[in-house]
Parts: structure tokens; C-alpha cells; sequence
């Protein structure tokens, strides 16, 4: 059956929003966007608070509207209320017997979801987000008209699988296992496409979905892939990153042998409403209060969710998340390890607060790197 939609509580009237700027590495000024509201920044002193069971009380950015385009046809035989009638019935996830570690773990984002949104100022949809912040949202969340379904797709988490799985769906491929080189705008439709009341109704009526990860394993995994094996981040970000942070850089690097601390010192430095996508936080990307996903999804348990999202929104048998290829290799814990502990601890300290949210709202550890853990 489809889950429990994540919905915030409501906030009380005449509250008035928190927020205060980080002690440490702050996100740049709050600022209203196109004369939005004046966002929320997170703050590290609320760290602390303990929501309901282990969730953590947050303070999130306010904030997004993007220029839109034409509502599709509703997928033949599959529209109006008869066909309505006959999904499943919310009502909570069916969560495997025996997995207590994945269920603890649903129920923490469930209850920090719903409080960290519940809280005064928060947003409570797309049209309460400075345009800005909307635009990027509405442009990460793609659309499955035939199967009633919006997936907001995160780089570095699955995302060109799930592309892929979207367009056999929609018959533009054969099956998921063809050998083409992914593209990641044509044949797939976005929300930023439409027109607003086409994407209320989609917000209002199809299942939502994202898929989260370990977001300090996200940034070592969009390190090592954009700095060491693609020229066009190389020449783009990583030449600045050398400039900017190596001593005697000259003025043409090739940006090809960026360390991992000067990607961190890159990321303390940039506005996280402003960064590329691949290191962008989840909350950024995808604004997890002021939509209200029904099921989010870990990349550590990647294939049991991802095929339990396909049978949740009624895709063919056929239709099955691709495995893993064979050559790939994923960055490890023990990666993650020896990267973080390898990494001065007060660069860690300025970078964590810009992904605080992730850590929180998914229920992510911090990392430990204690002088006796990195010595283990």
C-alpha cells in the first residue's frame, strides 16, 4: 500500500519564525527572492533540541516559481475516480518483518519531518518559496503522467537509474539495461514545465517520492567522480578551486588534482541555495516541507525501496530498477573514513552546518572523528 504522506503540522498563529545566523560558516545573507519572503537560516545552537523520537528541531531556509509550459493529456484508462478508488490506501509503509533498524529509521523522518515543517514560517508549498528556491525545485522534480507519480531526483543518489526507469516507463526505452550514454533533460518531463495549476493538481494527487543518502558520502562520491574523471568540472571548478585555494596555484591550473580539503574549503565558501546540483543539500533541491513526499527512499537500501516505489505506483513486472554495473564503485564507508580523518577538523566544522538539514530531517549520523576514531 502507499505510505503515510509526510505532512507538517500546522504552525501556530502569530508565532514568530526563528532563525539566526550559523556561529560558524554562515550561508550568506538571508535575502528575499523577486520580493519573497525574508528566508530562515538554519542555526547549529538548535542543534541540540531533541524532537520527538530522536528527531532533531531545526531551523530551515524559507524559501521557490518557475517560469512553467502544457498540461499533458491524463494517462488513458487511468484517470478520474474509479480508477482512484482502486490504489491502495494510504496508511503506512509495509516495512520488511525483522528490519527494526530500517523501521526506527522511517519513523524518525516521519516525526522530523512533520515537526521541523510544523514550525512558524516554514513553507507549506511551492508557492510560499521565493522564486529562486521554487525554480530549482520545480526543475528537479520529474513527472510520470501515465503512472501518477512526481520523483524529485538528487544527483549522486541513483538519479540517472531513476531517469532511466522513467523513460521505459513512458516508452521511450525498451528496457533499462540499454547501453546508451543517459540524457538527462530530453524525453523527460519536469514540473517547471507546466503550468501552475497543472502542478498543484500533480502536487495535490500523484505519489511523491525522492531518495536520499549519507550526505558527507554524497560529496566524496561528487568529488571523486566530477574532479577525477569529468574535464568539463575540472576546467569549470576545479581550476577556480586551485586558484582560489592553493598556495602558489599560478593562474591557468588545470583543475584536475583538487584535494578533498580544498573542495570542503569550496563548499564553506559557497551559498548553498547557489551550488551546483551535484553538491547542493537535499533540502535545497528537493524542500521537504513545502512538499509533502509520500515515501523517501535510502540510497543504502537502494534496490528494496526503489522496486517497492515500482510496485506502489503499479509499473509493469517487467519494469525493474537496474542493478548496480559491475565496474562501479561506490564510495565506502571506510573511503568516507580515511577522506574525513585525513581533513582538518575545523573544515569539517564549517562545512557540516550547510548540511545540517540533510543529516537531521534523513536521520544521517554525524560523522565521527575523534582523534581516537580516525586513529582505529
Amino acid at each position: 500500500m502507499f505510505p503515510r504522506p509526510l505532512t507538517p503540522l500546522a504552525a501556530p498563529n502569530g508565532a514568530e519564525p526563528l532563525g539566526r545566523a550559523l556561529r560558524r560558516a554562515p550561508l550568506g545573507r538571508a535575502r528575499a527572492g523577486m520580493g519573497g519572503p525574508p528566508l530562515l537560516l538554519p542555526s547549529m545552537l538548535m542543534f541540540a533540541v531533541i524532537v520527538a523520537s530522536s528527531g532533531l528541531l531545526l531551523m530551515i531556509e524559507r524559501g521557490i516559481l518557475a517560469e512553467m509550459k502544457p498540461l499533458p493529456l491524463h494517462p488513458p484508462n487511468r484517470e478520474g475516480a474509479a480508477w482512484r478508488r482502486a490504489l491502495p490506501r494510504p496508511g503506512g509503509l509495509s516495512l520488511e518483518a525483522g528490519d527494526p533498524d530500517l523501521q526506527v529509521r522511517q519513523d524518525v523522518r516521519n516525526r522530523t519531518l512533520r515537526a521541523v515543517c510544523g514550525q512558524p514560517g516554514m513553507p507549506r508549498d511551492p508557492w510560499d518559496l521565493p522564486v529562486g528556491q521554487r525554480r530549482t525545485l520545480l526543475r528537479h522534480i520529474l513527472v510520470s503522467d501515465r503512472y501518477r507519480f512526481l520523483y524529485c531526483y538528487v544527483p549522486k543518489v541513483a538519479c540517472s537509474n531513476w531517469k532511466r526507469v522513467l523513460k521505459v516507463l513512458a516508452g521511450v526505452l525498451d528496457n533499462v539495461d540499454v547501453r546508451l550514454k543517459m540524457d538527462h533533460r530530453n524525453d523527460l518531463v519536469f514540473l517547471a514545465d507546466l503550468r501552475p495549476e497543472e502542478i498543484r493538481y500533480r502536487l495535490q494527487h500523484y505519489f511523491k517520492f525522492l531518495f536520499v543518502r549519507n550526505p558527507l558520502e554524497r560529496l566524496l562520491s561528487a568529488y571523486r567522480n566530477k574532479f577525477g574523471e569529468i574535464r568539463e568540472y575540472q576546467q569549470r571548478y576545479g581550476a577556480e578551486i586551485v586558484r582560489r585555494y592553493r598556495a602558489g596555484a599560478g593562474p591557468s591550473p588545470a583543475g584536475d588534482d583538487v584535494t578533498f580539503p580544498e573542495f570542503l574549503r569550496y563548499l564553506v565558501d559557497e551559498d548553498p541555495e547557489r551550488m551546483n546540483e551535484h553538491w547542493m543539500p537535499v533540502y535545497h533541491l528537493c524542500q521537504p516541507c513545502a512538499v509533502h513526499y509520500d515515501f523517501v527512499g535510502s540510497y543504502e537500501r537502494l534496490e528494496a525501496d526503489a522496486n517497492q516505489v515500482l510496485e506502489w505506483v503499479r509499473a509493469p513486472p517487467h519494469v525493474r530498477f537496474p542493478a548496480r554495473q559491475a565496474w562501479y564503485r561506490p564510495a565506502s564507508p571506510e573511503s568516507l573514513h580515511y577522506h574525513l580523518c585525513s581533513a582538518p577538523r575545523a573544515l569539517l566544522q564549517d562545512v557540516l552546518p550547510k548540511y545540517i538539514l540533510d543529516f537531521s530531517l534523513f536521520a544521517y549520523p554525524l560523522p565521527n572523528v575523534t582523534r581516537e576514531a580516525c586513529h582505529q
